[in-house]
């Protein structure tokens, strides 16, 4: 199983789809890649000899932000969003939608599971 800075990519797929198994490489800077390298896309990953994989690891650290270092320049990027206490800051301090979607209804996957909140008691139940 070929490893590339720090990720076991999968050895049955073919180059430009294992590539993406990295955090920060998508299709098209796969592509771009494997062109670069003159490394034919259809190749399985398992074929890579030892130099290729080499060559692979230290062009994707040189031109691209991949894994360790994109987290934490994203990281970064939102704690200073919310020390500066932007619009945008909040929103990811407090867990909310932050690009500007409704949460009225459909903001689920950020807000987590409901909290049910018990309802009023009608005059009827009262008497």
């Amino acid at each position: 199983m070929p490893r590339v800075i720090g990720v076991d990519i999968p050895p049955n797929k073919r180059l430009e789809i294992a590539l993406q198994y990295l955090y920060g490489v998508g299709e098209t800077t796969a592509h771009k890649v494997c062109d670069h390298l003159k490394l034919p896309r259809g190749m399985k990953a398992r074929e890579l000899s030892e130099e290729q994989i080499a060559n692979l690891a230290n062009y994707l650290q040189k031109e691209y932000p991949v894994e360790g270092t994109l987290r934490r320049q994203i990281a970064s990027s939102i704690t200073r969003l919310r020390d500066i206490g932007c619009y945008r800051g909040l929103r990811h301090r407090r867990g909310l939608p932050v690009r500007g979607q409704r949460t009225r209804t459909n903001a689920r996957t950020r807000k987590g599971p409901r909290k049910t909140v018990a309802g009023k008691k009608s005059v009827k139940g009262m008497k």
